[in-house]
């Protein structure tokens, strides 16, 4: 159970938090911005306030996954290090001599007091309320984009995995101390997955009974991490592969198996909406989602900023029925068309007909194709087909034995041409250089927190990741601000 009233820390040790950790510390600076008060709102209804065993404060069990999220640590290394780090203690609201939670009340926590928590909207929202409060938020535009994130298994075999995984391991002990090759177990010689997870038991075991290379910090991060792996494999998996993720393309010629993160950001880099779905899921498609998400928090917007996937028409039909300009450019398909410049016939607007390259005007024009909103309609011109058949550059132009000779153009709806001549305005070009930032915002979520790749399986594991990791990539974002204010 969980009390309902605050309990006072009358340890008489407090005072060593004021001269081990200081004032500009990152997470005293965390504490003193953010009342987490919201969170036990949120969750206490997932405790029960009057029977069984006290329970650890759901706040600090949240703060511990926010510190995995900032540090990039497994369970076990988050736990180990605020046993000695103060400013762990600190943060966690704990008395120096207090005791910490065993790891895999971690797994607990997600598992249970977690679900079913809209946690990524809550968080989100929470940051953009205090960017606002604090009045750091200036900007009505957002530019949106879109991260995959690689599966854990990353399409390699459960059993593939786990030998890479195991490996790894091996090595960092081989790294100081070669003659513990001879204490390992033998390597698993068959298919079956069960017998690698046997295997890999064992080297651990191995492992874990050598307390002095244990202790390596390079070791003991393998060590902890290939035991999250089996045990992910033995509770969650079943012997199967991640069920949710799926392939998704990078560009034309590279693919990923996972995970993509939609994202909305302000000007101010301070996220302001998610949307977490498959790999295989089309950018374009979740903009409407996260302008109106992002209204929700709050935030004010006037200009949406993206790259070429979000000019679909849909968007532009949206971005005009609600006042908003998008900067993001048409396909070259639509604007350009997808014929060779060479293969190109000229347009005469006195005549309002096409002509050929050896000169020949085009002798009739159709409109073909469907009416509707998703259907472009074409323009089709036919030209004298006895002239085709003699012409000297009928090569490449006329297949010898047609019956007709058509040149034909894509009409443009009226939303298109208004966003053609939108982006080669200057206030589009100006706006379209913000789209930078959130490149780097991205680089900062994979490569500071991890977010490259899926720390556990299926949608619902992503969701929480990807809640903690904006949460604290927001907050550390919110202070760097405040400090660029005073």
């Amino acid at each position: 159970m969980i009390s309902n009233q605050q309990s006072l820390n009358l340890s008489p040790f407090m005072a060593i938090y004021d001269l081990v950790v200081p004032k500009d510390n990152m997470l005293r600076q965390i504490n003193e911005l953010v009342d987490f008060s919201f969170i036990y709102e949120e969750l206490q209804n997932k405790y029960c306030l009057d029977n069984g065993r006290n329970a650890v404060p759901p706040i600090r069990m949240f703060k511990y996954l926010l510190l995995k999220s900032i540090f990039d640590l497994s369970d076990v290394d988050i736990v180990e290090r605020s046993k000695y780090d103060m400013s762990f203690k600190y943060f966690l609201d704990m008395a120096p001599e207090d005791t910490v939670i065993n790891p895999s009340s971690l797994t607990k926590f997600r598992k249970i007091r977690l679900k079913d928590v809209g946690l990524l909207d809550m968080l989100i929202q929470k940051t953009v309320e205090i960017s606002l409060e604090k009045e750091l938020i200036q900007s009505k535009s957002i530019i949106v984009d879109a991260t995959h994130t690689k599966a854990r298994y990353n399409q390699k075999s459960p059993k593939e995995f786990l030998m890479e995984k195991s490996k790894l391991l091996r090595k960092s002990v081989y790294q100081v101390d070669e003659k513990m090759k001879e204490k390992f177990p033998p390597k698993s010689t068959t298919d079956e997955l069960s017998d690698e997870i046997t295997y890999c038991q064992k080297v651990i075991q191995t492992v874990e009974n050598e307390e002095a290379i244990r202790n390596y910090p390079n070791v003991k991060e393998k060590l902890h991490y290939l035991k999250e792996i089996v045990e992910d494999y033995e509770e969650h998996l079943a012997f199967s592969e991640d069920p949710d993720a799926r392939v998704g393309h990078k560009t034309v010629d590279s693919s990923f198996f996972g995970y993509k993160t939609h994202i909305a950001m302000n000007e101010e880099r301070i996220i302001t909406a998610a949307v977490i779905t498959t790999g295989e899921k089309n950018d374009g498609k979740q903009l409407q989602t996260l302008i109106e998400k992002s209204h929700e928090t709050g935030m004010e917007i006037d200009t949406i900023i993206g790259d070429t996937a979000y000019s679909e028409k849909d968007n532009i039909q949206y971005a005009n029925k609600n006042k908003l300009q998008l900067v993001s450019k048409l396909n070259p398909n639509i604007t350009y068309g997808t014929r060779k410049k060479e293969d190109e016939f000229e347009f005469n607007k006195d005549a309002g007909m096409y002509v050929c390259k050896a000169g020949h005007m085009a002798i009739s024009k159709a409109r073909t194709g469907k009416k509707g909103k998703n259907n472009n309609q074409k323009l089709t011109y036919n030209f004298d087909i006895e002239k085709c058949k003699i012409c000297p550059f009928k090569d490449g132009c006329y297949k010898e034995g047609a019956k007709s000779k058509s040149y034909s153009v894509t009409i443009k709806s009226a939303e298109h041409q208004e966003q053609i001549q939108f982006q080669e305005s200057e206030a589009f070009k100006e706006k379209a250089i913000e789209r930078y930032k959130i490149e780097a915002k991205n680089s900062e979520l994979k490569h500071r927190h991890g977010y490259d790749v899926a720390s556990s399986t299926g949608l619902v594991g992503m969701h929480l990741q990807g809640a903690m990791v904006i949460f604290a990539v927001n907050l550390k974002r919110i202070m760097t601000l405040m400090k660029e204010t005073k």
